[in-house]
Protein backbone atom coordinates (compact mmCIF):
# COMPACT_ATOMS: atom_id res chain seq x y z
CA UNK A 1 0.00 0.00 0.00
CA UNK A 2 3.06 2.62 0.34
CA UNK A 3 4.06 2.64 -3.19
CA UNK A 4 0.42 1.60 -4.62
CA UNK A 5 -2.68 0.35 -4.80
CA UNK A 6 -2.71 -2.43 -7.15
CA UNK A 7 -6.24 -3.77 -8.28
CA UNK A 8 -5.70 -6.93 -8.40
CA UNK A 9 -5.41 -7.82 -4.84
CA UNK A 10 -6.65 -4.96 -2.68
CA UNK A 11 -9.97 -4.73 -1.80
CA UNK A 12 -12.15 -2.20 -3.61
CA UNK A 13 -14.85 -4.15 -5.35
CA UNK A 14 -17.73 -4.51 -2.92
CA UNK A 15 -19.64 -7.35 -3.27
CA UNK A 16 -22.43 -9.88 -1.69
CA UNK A 17 -21.76 -13.30 -1.41
CA UNK A 18 -23.83 -16.68 -1.46
CA UNK A 19 -23.83 -16.89 2.23
CA UNK A 20 -25.37 -13.44 2.29
CA UNK A 21 -22.12 -11.82 3.99
CA UNK A 22 -20.82 -8.75 2.39
CA UNK A 23 -17.27 -7.80 2.16
CA UNK A 24 -15.05 -6.25 -0.95
CA UNK A 25 -12.28 -7.95 -2.62
CA UNK A 26 -9.94 -7.05 -5.31
CA UNK A 27 -9.74 -8.32 -9.16
CA UNK A 28 -8.46 -11.75 -8.36
CA UNK A 29 -10.69 -12.99 -5.67
CA UNK A 30 -13.89 -11.79 -7.20
CA UNK A 31 -12.65 -13.43 -10.79
CA UNK A 32 -11.47 -16.67 -8.43
CA UNK A 33 -14.87 -16.85 -6.46
CA UNK A 34 -17.28 -15.31 -8.94
CA UNK A 35 -19.00 -18.52 -8.80
CA UNK A 36 -19.59 -17.83 -5.03
CA UNK A 37 -20.69 -13.90 -5.41
CA UNK A 38 -24.22 -13.30 -5.94
CA UNK A 39 -23.70 -9.44 -6.44
CA UNK A 40 -22.10 -6.35 -6.98
CA UNK A 41 -22.38 -3.55 -4.23
CA UNK A 42 -21.12 -0.43 -5.42
CA UNK A 43 -22.78 2.05 -4.14
CA UNK A 44 -22.41 4.66 -7.16
CA UNK A 45 -24.59 2.62 -10.09
CA UNK A 46 -22.52 4.66 -12.89
CA UNK A 47 -19.45 2.96 -12.34
CA UNK A 48 -20.89 -0.64 -11.61
CA UNK A 49 -22.23 0.21 -15.12
CA UNK A 50 -18.84 1.09 -16.44
CA UNK A 51 -17.02 -1.73 -14.35
CA UNK A 52 -19.21 -4.99 -15.96
CA UNK A 53 -18.10 -3.47 -19.52
CA UNK A 54 -14.41 -3.53 -17.78
CA UNK A 55 -14.69 -6.77 -16.26
CA UNK A 56 -17.01 -8.37 -19.16
CA UNK A 57 -13.68 -7.09 -21.21
CA UNK A 58 -11.50 -9.05 -18.86
CA UNK A 59 -13.89 -12.11 -19.01
CA UNK A 60 -13.57 -12.46 -22.20
CA UNK A 61 -9.42 -12.45 -22.26
CA UNK A 62 -10.04 -14.84 -18.89
CA UNK A 63 -12.78 -17.45 -20.00
CA UNK A 64 -12.13 -20.76 -22.16
CA UNK A 65 -13.04 -24.05 -22.63
CA UNK A 66 -11.55 -26.95 -22.26
CA UNK A 67 -9.66 -26.72 -25.87
CA UNK A 68 -8.49 -23.13 -24.98
CA UNK A 69 -10.68 -21.56 -27.06
CA UNK A 70 -11.16 -17.94 -25.55
CA UNK A 71 -14.56 -15.60 -25.61
CA UNK A 72 -12.10 -12.81 -27.51
CA UNK A 73 -11.01 -15.74 -30.04
CA UNK A 74 -11.74 -14.21 -33.62
CA UNK A 75 -11.51 -17.49 -35.25
CA UNK A 76 -14.79 -18.54 -33.19
CA UNK A 77 -15.96 -15.14 -33.82
CA UNK A 78 -16.15 -15.48 -37.60
CA UNK A 79 -18.33 -18.38 -36.58
CA UNK A 80 -21.22 -17.49 -34.55
CA UNK A 81 -21.99 -21.39 -33.67
CA UNK A 82 -18.52 -21.86 -32.84
CA UNK A 83 -18.55 -19.33 -30.20
CA UNK A 84 -21.65 -19.93 -29.02
CA UNK A 85 -20.43 -23.60 -28.44
CA UNK A 86 -17.49 -22.31 -26.42
CA UNK A 87 -19.72 -20.22 -24.31
CA UNK A 88 -21.71 -22.82 -23.18
CA UNK A 89 -19.06 -25.18 -22.62
CA UNK A 90 -17.25 -22.62 -20.50
CA UNK A 91 -20.61 -22.00 -18.65
CA UNK A 92 -21.15 -25.71 -18.04
CA UNK A 93 -17.72 -25.40 -16.48
CA UNK A 94 -19.63 -23.24 -13.75
CA UNK A 95 -16.46 -21.05 -12.81
CA UNK A 96 -13.21 -19.59 -13.80
CA UNK A 97 -10.36 -21.69 -14.41
CA UNK A 98 -7.51 -20.11 -11.47
CA UNK A 99 -4.73 -20.35 -13.83
CA UNK A 100 -6.31 -18.46 -16.25
CA UNK A 101 -7.26 -15.95 -13.85
CA UNK A 102 -3.73 -15.48 -12.79
CA UNK A 103 -2.02 -15.96 -16.26
CA UNK A 104 -4.17 -13.17 -17.17
CA UNK A 105 -3.72 -10.43 -14.12
CA UNK A 106 -0.03 -11.34 -13.78
CA UNK A 107 1.25 -12.03 -17.31
CA UNK A 108 -1.01 -10.73 -19.90
CA UNK A 109 -1.21 -7.13 -18.60
CA UNK A 110 2.17 -5.06 -18.35
CA UNK A 111 3.40 -5.30 -15.28
CA UNK A 112 1.90 -1.78 -13.01
CA UNK A 113 -0.91 -1.52 -15.53
CA UNK A 114 -3.23 -2.51 -12.56
CA UNK A 115 -2.01 -0.39 -10.26
CA UNK A 116 -4.57 2.63 -9.24
CA UNK A 117 -1.20 4.97 -8.71
CA UNK A 118 1.78 3.43 -11.08
CA UNK A 119 3.97 6.16 -12.09
CA UNK A 120 4.30 5.22 -15.50
CA UNK A 121 0.88 3.84 -16.56
CA UNK A 122 -1.67 4.31 -13.63
CA UNK A 123 -5.21 2.18 -14.95
CA UNK A 124 -7.41 4.11 -16.69
CA UNK A 125 -5.03 7.09 -16.17
CA UNK A 126 -3.22 9.87 -18.34
CA UNK A 127 0.11 10.69 -16.81
CA UNK A 128 0.34 13.50 -18.95
CA UNK A 129 -2.01 15.92 -17.23
CA UNK A 130 0.44 16.78 -14.61
CA UNK A 131 2.58 18.68 -16.92
CA UNK A 132 -0.25 19.42 -19.32
CA UNK A 133 -3.17 20.59 -16.75
CA UNK A 134 -1.54 23.90 -16.17
CA UNK A 135 -2.17 27.55 -15.85
CA UNK A 136 -0.76 30.85 -17.72
CA UNK A 137 2.45 30.67 -16.16
CA UNK A 138 2.98 27.31 -15.82
CA UNK A 139 1.70 25.78 -12.40
CA UNK A 140 -0.35 22.62 -11.80
CA UNK A 141 -3.83 23.20 -12.43
CA UNK A 142 -5.69 20.50 -10.83
CA UNK A 143 -9.30 19.76 -11.05
CA UNK A 144 -9.89 18.96 -7.49
CA UNK A 145 -11.47 16.18 -5.72
CA UNK A 146 -14.72 17.71 -5.55
CA UNK A 147 -14.95 17.59 -9.61
CA UNK A 148 -13.99 13.60 -9.52
CA UNK A 149 -16.79 12.68 -7.04
CA UNK A 150 -20.13 12.57 -8.31
CA UNK A 151 -22.72 14.52 -6.49
CA UNK A 152 -20.56 16.65 -4.70
CA UNK A 153 -20.98 20.45 -5.70
CA UNK A 154 -18.14 22.36 -7.66
CA UNK A 155 -17.29 25.72 -7.76
CA UNK A 156 -19.02 28.44 -5.97
CA UNK A 157 -22.40 27.18 -6.21
CA UNK A 158 -24.18 24.45 -4.58
CA UNK A 159 -22.35 24.02 -1.18
CA UNK A 160 -24.82 24.49 1.57
CA UNK A 161 -27.84 23.44 -0.89
CA UNK A 162 -26.19 19.82 -1.79
CA UNK A 163 -23.59 18.64 0.64
CA UNK A 164 -21.14 19.96 3.06
CA UNK A 165 -18.06 20.07 0.89
CA UNK A 166 -16.21 23.30 -0.78
CA UNK A 167 -13.35 23.31 -3.04
CA UNK A 168 -11.91 25.69 -0.32
CA UNK A 169 -11.60 23.08 1.88
CA UNK A 170 -11.63 20.01 -0.49
CA UNK A 171 -12.68 16.18 1.84
CA UNK A 172 -9.92 13.48 0.49
CA UNK A 173 -11.55 10.47 -0.25
CA UNK A 174 -10.88 6.53 -0.21
CA UNK A 175 -9.14 5.44 -3.15
CA UNK A 176 -11.43 2.30 -3.38
CA UNK A 177 -13.93 5.04 -3.65
CA UNK A 178 -12.02 7.15 -5.67
CA UNK A 179 -11.39 4.38 -8.43
CA UNK A 180 -15.37 4.05 -8.15
CA UNK A 181 -15.79 7.77 -9.11
CA UNK A 182 -12.70 7.42 -11.45
CA UNK A 183 -14.75 4.58 -14.18
CA UNK A 184 -17.45 6.97 -13.64
CA UNK A 185 -15.90 10.19 -14.89
CA UNK A 186 -14.72 7.93 -17.98
CA UNK A 187 -18.08 6.37 -18.94
CA UNK A 188 -20.26 9.61 -17.86
CA UNK A 189 -18.52 12.06 -17.67
CA UNK A 190 -19.43 15.82 -18.51
CA UNK A 191 -19.20 17.75 -21.62
CA UNK A 192 -18.33 21.30 -21.71
CA UNK A 193 -16.03 23.49 -20.14
CA UNK A 194 -13.37 21.57 -18.33
CA UNK A 195 -9.74 21.75 -16.84
CA UNK A 196 -8.03 23.02 -20.06
CA UNK A 197 -5.00 20.70 -21.60
CA UNK A 198 -2.35 23.23 -23.18
CA UNK A 199 -1.28 20.79 -26.11
CA UNK A 200 -3.16 22.44 -28.71
CA UNK A 201 -4.82 26.12 -29.13
CA UNK A 202 -8.22 24.54 -30.60
CA UNK A 203 -10.79 23.95 -27.49
CA UNK A 204 -8.23 23.44 -24.82
CA UNK A 205 -10.36 23.80 -22.06
CA UNK A 206 -14.10 21.83 -23.23
CA UNK A 207 -14.71 18.30 -23.65
CA UNK A 208 -17.29 16.03 -24.96
CA UNK A 209 -19.69 13.97 -22.92
CA UNK A 210 -18.58 10.39 -21.72
CA UNK A 211 -20.04 7.16 -24.18
CA UNK A 212 -22.75 6.74 -21.36
CA UNK A 213 -23.74 10.08 -20.32
CA UNK A 214 -27.79 10.14 -20.22
CA UNK A 215 -27.64 5.86 -20.75
CA UNK A 216 -29.26 3.31 -19.22
CA UNK A 217 -27.48 -0.01 -19.85
CA UNK A 218 -29.50 -3.26 -19.40
CA UNK A 219 -27.24 -6.79 -18.15
CA UNK A 220 -28.59 -10.06 -18.19
CA UNK A 221 -28.35 -10.99 -14.03
CA UNK A 222 -27.11 -15.18 -13.44
CA UNK A 223 -28.21 -16.82 -10.67
CA UNK A 224 -23.98 -15.92 -9.21
CA UNK A 225 -21.69 -13.26 -11.09
CA UNK A 226 -19.47 -16.28 -12.81
CA UNK A 227 -22.74 -16.36 -15.48
CA UNK A 228 -23.56 -12.81 -14.79
CA UNK A 229 -20.13 -12.06 -16.43
CA UNK A 230 -20.10 -14.96 -19.07
CA UNK A 231 -23.01 -13.78 -20.38
CA UNK A 232 -21.60 -10.14 -20.48
CA UNK A 233 -19.23 -10.90 -23.03
CA UNK A 234 -20.78 -9.57 -26.50
CA UNK A 235 -22.20 -11.81 -28.35
CA UNK A 236 -19.46 -11.30 -32.03
CA UNK A 237 -21.63 -9.33 -34.43
CA UNK A 238 -19.20 -8.59 -37.96
CA UNK A 239 -16.28 -10.42 -36.55
CA UNK A 240 -13.03 -8.91 -35.47
CA UNK A 241 -10.75 -7.82 -37.85
CA UNK A 242 -7.25 -9.49 -37.09
CA UNK A 243 -5.03 -7.18 -38.45
CA UNK A 244 -5.85 -4.85 -35.48
CA UNK A 245 -4.82 -6.04 -32.18
CA UNK A 246 -7.69 -5.83 -29.53
CA UNK A 247 -6.39 -3.71 -26.76
CA UNK A 248 -7.78 -2.18 -23.81
CA UNK A 249 -6.20 0.60 -22.10
CA UNK A 250 -4.67 -1.40 -19.72
CA UNK A 251 -3.35 -3.92 -22.32
CA UNK A 252 -1.83 -1.23 -24.70
CA UNK A 253 2.03 -0.36 -24.96
CA UNK A 254 1.35 3.70 -25.44
CA UNK A 255 -0.62 6.29 -24.56
CA UNK A 256 -3.29 7.34 -26.98
CA UNK A 257 -2.15 10.31 -29.05
CA UNK A 258 -4.92 12.78 -27.91
CA UNK A 259 -3.96 14.64 -31.31
CA UNK A 260 -4.42 11.70 -33.72
CA UNK A 261 -7.73 9.65 -34.49
CA UNK A 262 -8.67 7.17 -31.85
CA UNK A 263 -7.99 3.96 -32.64
CA UNK A 264 -10.51 1.38 -34.14
CA UNK A 265 -13.13 0.18 -32.02
CA UNK A 266 -12.35 -3.90 -32.31
CA UNK A 267 -14.56 -6.69 -30.29
CA UNK A 268 -14.62 -7.52 -27.49
CA UNK A 269 -12.20 -5.23 -25.61
CA UNK A 270 -12.15 -1.74 -27.14
CA UNK A 271 -15.47 -1.66 -28.22
CA UNK A 272 -16.21 -2.07 -23.98
CA UNK A 273 -13.28 0.24 -22.54
CA UNK A 274 -12.08 2.21 -25.98
CA UNK A 275 -14.86 5.23 -26.30
CA UNK A 276 -13.31 7.64 -23.77
CA UNK A 277 -13.58 11.01 -24.00
CA UNK A 278 -12.06 12.02 -20.83
CA UNK A 279 -8.79 11.80 -19.23
CA UNK A 280 -8.08 11.80 -15.87
CA UNK A 281 -5.45 11.61 -13.17
CA UNK A 282 -5.23 11.00 -9.83
CA UNK A 283 -3.61 12.57 -7.04
CA UNK A 284 -3.04 10.11 -3.93
CA UNK A 285 -2.23 11.52 -0.48
CA UNK A 286 1.72 10.88 0.84
CA UNK A 287 0.59 7.14 2.43
CA UNK A 288 -1.52 6.09 -0.50
CA UNK A 289 -4.25 5.99 1.86
CA UNK A 290 -6.66 8.37 0.16
CA UNK A 291 -7.65 10.87 -2.91
CA UNK A 292 -7.12 14.21 -2.36
CA UNK A 293 -6.91 16.19 -5.84
CA UNK A 294 -7.31 15.28 -9.52
CA UNK A 295 -6.85 16.20 -12.94
CA UNK A 296 -10.03 15.64 -15.36
CA UNK A 297 -10.23 17.14 -18.68
CA UNK A 298 -10.71 15.87 -22.57
CA UNK A 299 -8.67 12.80 -24.07
CA UNK A 300 -9.97 13.72 -27.39
CA UNK A 301 -11.65 15.81 -29.99
CA UNK A 302 -11.87 13.60 -33.40
CA UNK A 303 -15.92 12.58 -33.93
CA UNK A 304 -17.07 10.26 -31.95
CA UNK A 305 -17.77 6.48 -33.38
CA UNK A 306 -20.65 5.33 -34.92
CA UNK A 307 -21.06 2.05 -32.75
CA UNK A 308 -23.74 0.80 -31.25
CA UNK A 309 -22.83 -0.05 -27.50
CA UNK A 310 -24.33 -3.71 -26.81
CA UNK A 311 -26.30 -3.02 -23.81
CA UNK A 312 -28.60 -0.33 -24.45
CA UNK A 313 -31.96 -0.02 -26.19
CA UNK A 314 -31.94 1.23 -29.29
CA UNK A 315 -35.39 3.62 -29.69
CA UNK A 316 -36.46 4.78 -33.85
CA UNK A 317 -37.66 7.79 -34.33
CA UNK A 318 -40.02 9.03 -36.87
CA UNK A 319 -37.76 9.05 -40.02
CA UNK A 320 -36.41 5.92 -38.51
CA UNK A 321 -32.87 7.53 -37.35
CA UNK A 322 -31.92 5.52 -34.01
CA UNK A 323 -31.16 7.04 -30.87
CA UNK A 324 -29.92 5.32 -27.65
CA UNK A 325 -32.76 5.33 -24.42
CA UNK A 326 -31.76 8.06 -21.88
CA UNK A 327 -32.26 7.28 -18.10
CA UNK A 328 -35.37 9.09 -16.69
CA UNK A 329 -35.35 8.54 -12.80
CA UNK A 330 -39.17 8.95 -12.89
CA UNK A 331 -39.28 5.86 -14.82
CA UNK A 332 -39.46 2.39 -13.38
CA UNK A 333 -37.71 -0.61 -15.02
CA UNK A 334 -40.34 -2.52 -16.05
CA UNK A 335 -41.58 -0.27 -18.33
CA UNK A 336 -38.93 -1.04 -20.57
CA UNK A 337 -39.56 -4.79 -20.16
CA UNK A 338 -41.32 -5.31 -23.92
CA UNK A 339 -37.79 -3.68 -25.53
CA UNK A 340 -36.39 -6.13 -23.69
CA UNK A 341 -37.91 -9.06 -24.99
CA UNK A 342 -39.16 -8.68 -28.44
CA UNK A 343 -37.18 -9.31 -31.62
CA UNK A 344 -35.46 -6.28 -33.24
CA UNK A 345 -38.03 -5.14 -36.29
CA UNK A 346 -41.11 -5.98 -33.99
CA UNK A 347 -41.42 -2.79 -33.07
CA UNK A 348 -40.02 0.95 -32.50
CA UNK A 349 -36.83 -0.08 -30.35
CA UNK A 350 -33.83 -2.51 -30.97
CA UNK A 351 -33.14 -5.02 -27.85
CA UNK A 352 -29.54 -4.63 -26.49
CA UNK A 353 -27.71 -6.66 -28.27
CA UNK A 354 -26.60 -8.59 -25.27
CA UNK A 355 -29.50 -9.89 -24.32
CA UNK A 356 -29.29 -11.84 -28.30
CA UNK A 357 -28.53 -15.68 -28.37
CA UNK A 358 -28.83 -16.48 -24.82
CA UNK A 359 -28.47 -19.47 -23.65
CA UNK A 360 -31.83 -21.56 -23.76
CA UNK A 361 -31.37 -24.07 -20.63
CA UNK A 362 -30.72 -20.14 -18.48
CA UNK A 363 -33.60 -18.29 -19.67
CA UNK A 364 -36.01 -19.35 -16.68
CA UNK A 365 -33.16 -18.09 -14.32
CA UNK A 366 -32.27 -14.76 -15.84
CA UNK A 367 -33.22 -11.41 -14.82
CA UNK A 368 -32.49 -7.94 -16.30
CA UNK A 369 -30.02 -5.48 -13.78
CA UNK A 370 -30.13 -1.82 -14.84
CA UNK A 371 -27.78 0.75 -14.28
CA UNK A 372 -29.17 4.31 -15.39
CA UNK A 373 -28.05 8.01 -14.86
CA UNK A 374 -30.27 10.93 -15.03
CA UNK A 375 -28.32 13.43 -16.75
CA UNK A 376 -28.56 16.13 -19.30
CA UNK A 377 -25.98 15.82 -22.25
CA UNK A 378 -23.69 19.11 -20.52
CA UNK A 379 -23.29 19.20 -16.93
CA UNK A 380 -26.17 18.84 -15.32
CA UNK A 381 -26.70 15.60 -12.81
CA UNK A 382 -30.17 14.67 -11.34
CA UNK A 383 -30.05 11.02 -10.00
CA UNK A 384 -28.68 7.42 -10.86
CA UNK A 385 -30.67 4.43 -10.38
CA UNK A 386 -29.95 0.73 -10.38
CA UNK A 387 -33.16 -1.93 -10.56
CA UNK A 388 -33.45 -5.44 -10.96
CA UNK A 389 -36.48 -7.32 -12.75
CA UNK A 390 -38.12 -10.59 -11.91
CA UNK A 391 -36.54 -13.71 -14.31
CA UNK A 392 -38.04 -12.32 -17.32
CA UNK A 393 -35.77 -13.44 -20.33
CA UNK A 394 -37.82 -16.66 -20.22
CA UNK A 395 -40.15 -14.71 -22.25
CA UNK A 396 -38.05 -13.39 -24.79
CA UNK A 397 -39.90 -13.38 -27.93
CA UNK A 398 -37.83 -16.36 -29.76
CA UNK A 399 -38.28 -18.49 -26.81
CA UNK A 400 -42.30 -17.69 -26.17
CA UNK A 401 -43.27 -15.45 -28.25
CA UNK A 402 -47.17 -15.63 -26.93
CA UNK A 403 -45.44 -14.98 -23.57
CA UNK A 404 -43.58 -11.79 -25.19
CA UNK A 405 -46.86 -10.05 -26.90
CA UNK A 406 -48.27 -10.18 -23.92
CA UNK A 407 -45.91 -8.27 -22.00
CA UNK A 408 -45.87 -6.10 -24.42
CA UNK A 409 -49.64 -5.22 -24.50
CA UNK A 410 -49.73 -4.95 -20.89
CA UNK A 411 -47.39 -2.59 -21.14
CA UNK A 412 -48.67 -0.50 -24.40
CA UNK A 413 -52.22 -0.64 -22.02
CA UNK A 414 -50.74 0.83 -19.18
CA UNK A 415 -48.68 4.05 -21.01
CA UNK A 416 -52.22 4.43 -22.79
CA UNK A 417 -54.21 4.24 -19.69
CA UNK A 418 -51.56 7.43 -18.14
CA UNK A 419 -51.67 9.31 -21.08
CA UNK A 420 -55.15 9.39 -20.77
CA UNK A 421 -55.13 10.00 -16.55
CA UNK A 422 -52.84 13.10 -17.23
CA UNK A 423 -55.40 14.48 -19.88
CA UNK A 424 -58.20 13.87 -17.14
CA UNK A 425 -57.12 15.19 -14.29
CA UNK A 426 -55.62 18.55 -16.61
CA UNK A 427 -59.26 18.71 -17.75
CA UNK A 428 -60.73 18.22 -14.28
CA UNK A 429 -58.66 21.10 -13.15
CA UNK A 430 -59.32 23.55 -16.17
CA UNK A 431 -63.73 22.46 -15.18
CA UNK A 432 -62.78 23.07 -11.19
CA UNK A 433 -60.97 26.20 -11.65
CA UNK A 434 -62.56 27.95 -14.69
CA UNK A 435 -65.91 28.73 -15.18
CA UNK A 436 -66.16 30.02 -18.50
CA UNK A 437 -64.82 26.58 -19.60
CA UNK A 438 -67.50 24.78 -18.05
CA UNK A 439 -69.89 26.46 -19.94
CA UNK A 440 -68.14 25.74 -23.32
CA UNK A 441 -68.90 23.04 -26.01
CA UNK A 442 -64.73 21.76 -25.80
CA UNK A 443 -63.08 22.34 -23.17
CA UNK A 444 -59.57 23.21 -25.18
CA UNK A 445 -55.96 22.71 -22.55
CA UNK A 446 -53.12 24.99 -21.90
CA UNK A 447 -50.35 22.92 -21.33
CA UNK A 448 -48.51 25.12 -19.38
CA UNK A 449 -51.22 25.47 -16.72
CA UNK A 450 -51.31 21.75 -16.05
CA UNK A 451 -53.04 22.27 -12.15
CA UNK A 452 -51.49 20.09 -9.44
CA UNK A 453 -54.08 16.92 -9.97
CA UNK A 454 -52.47 15.52 -13.11
CA UNK A 455 -48.48 15.11 -11.46
CA UNK A 456 -50.19 13.63 -7.66
CA UNK A 457 -52.18 11.20 -10.25
CA UNK A 458 -49.39 10.06 -12.41
CA UNK A 459 -47.40 9.78 -8.97
CA UNK A 460 -50.24 7.53 -7.38
CA UNK A 461 -50.99 5.22 -10.26
CA UNK A 462 -47.73 4.49 -11.98
CA UNK A 463 -47.08 2.03 -8.78
CA UNK A 464 -50.31 0.93 -8.66
CA UNK A 465 -49.46 -0.25 -12.68
CA UNK A 466 -46.89 -1.44 -12.07
CA UNK A 467 -48.59 -3.62 -9.21
CA UNK A 468 -50.85 -4.62 -11.96
CA UNK A 469 -48.61 -5.44 -14.47
CA UNK A 470 -46.53 -8.05 -12.64
CA UNK A 471 -49.91 -9.66 -11.45
CA UNK A 472 -50.81 -9.81 -15.02
CA UNK A 473 -46.99 -11.55 -16.09
CA UNK A 474 -48.13 -14.82 -15.56
CA UNK A 475 -48.47 -17.27 -18.93
CA UNK A 476 -52.19 -17.94 -17.28
CA UNK A 477 -53.24 -14.18 -17.85
CA UNK A 478 -52.61 -13.94 -21.54
CA UNK A 479 -55.94 -14.20 -22.49
CA UNK A 480 -57.17 -11.62 -19.85
CA UNK A 481 -57.62 -8.11 -21.00
CA UNK A 482 -55.11 -5.63 -19.20
CA UNK A 483 -57.06 -2.54 -19.47
CA UNK A 484 -59.66 -3.18 -16.74
CA UNK A 485 -57.05 -3.20 -13.74
CA UNK A 486 -55.04 -0.35 -14.94
CA UNK A 487 -58.52 1.91 -15.52
CA UNK A 488 -59.58 1.33 -12.01
CA UNK A 489 -55.85 1.55 -10.77
CA UNK A 490 -56.14 5.22 -12.39
CA UNK A 491 -59.44 6.00 -11.30
CA UNK A 492 -58.73 5.65 -7.66
CA UNK A 493 -55.48 8.00 -8.39
CA UNK A 494 -57.59 10.30 -9.79
CA UNK A 495 -59.81 10.33 -6.78
CA UNK A 496 -56.31 10.58 -4.54
CA UNK A 497 -55.45 13.47 -6.11
CA UNK A 498 -58.31 15.50 -6.25
CA UNK A 499 -59.16 14.74 -2.64
CA UNK A 500 -62.55 13.95 -0.55
CA UNK A 501 -62.27 17.32 0.82
CA UNK A 502 -62.48 18.85 -2.41
CA UNK A 503 -64.26 16.54 -4.12
CA UNK A 504 -67.36 18.12 -1.36
CA UNK A 505 -67.40 21.11 -3.88
CA UNK A 506 -70.29 20.91 -6.73
CA UNK A 507 -68.48 22.04 -9.20
CA UNK A 508 -65.38 20.00 -8.28
CA UNK A 509 -67.90 17.00 -8.20
CA UNK A 510 -68.74 17.49 -11.45
CA UNK A 511 -65.43 17.98 -12.85
CA UNK A 512 -64.00 14.80 -11.63
CA UNK A 513 -67.15 13.15 -12.90
CA UNK A 514 -66.26 14.47 -16.49
CA UNK A 515 -62.53 13.38 -15.75
CA UNK A 516 -63.83 9.80 -14.74
CA UNK A 517 -65.59 9.52 -17.75
CA UNK A 518 -62.51 10.30 -20.51
CA UNK A 519 -61.04 7.71 -18.38
CA UNK A 520 -64.05 5.24 -18.84
CA UNK A 521 -63.59 5.82 -22.26
CA UNK A 522 -60.46 3.98 -22.88
CA UNK A 523 -62.68 1.13 -21.98
CA UNK A 524 -65.32 1.69 -24.37
CA UNK A 525 -62.94 2.11 -27.28
CA UNK A 526 -61.21 -0.71 -26.46
CA UNK A 527 -64.09 -3.00 -26.73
Amino acid sequence: MADGFDLRDEPWIPVRWANGASSWCGLRELFHRAHEIVDLELPVPPAASGLLRILAAMTARIARDADGVRLDDEDAAEEIAAWLEAREEILAAGRFDPQAVDAYLDEEVPAGRLDLFDPVRPFLQDPRLATECVDAQGSPNPSGVNKLVFGRPTGVNGAVLFGHFTDGDPVAVSVAEAAWHLIAQLYCGPAGQCTPRRITEVRTGSGDAGPLRKAVSYHAWGADLFTSLVLAVPVPDDGSDADVPDECPWETGDLPDPLAPPAELTWPGRLLTGRFRHAVLLVPSTDRTQVTDAYITWSTHEPKPAVRDPYVILDRGKEGQLHVREADGARALWRDVDALLLMDGSHSALRPHSLTSLPPRLRRRLSVRAYGFHQDGKQTDTTWFEATTPPILQWQEEADPRMARHLARCHQAAEDVGTRLEYAARLAWRLATDASAAAAPTVKLDRRKPGPWAEAALGRYWPAAEREFWQMAAPERCDTPPLPPLVKAALTALDDAIGAANRADIRVARARSCARAALHAVLRAAA
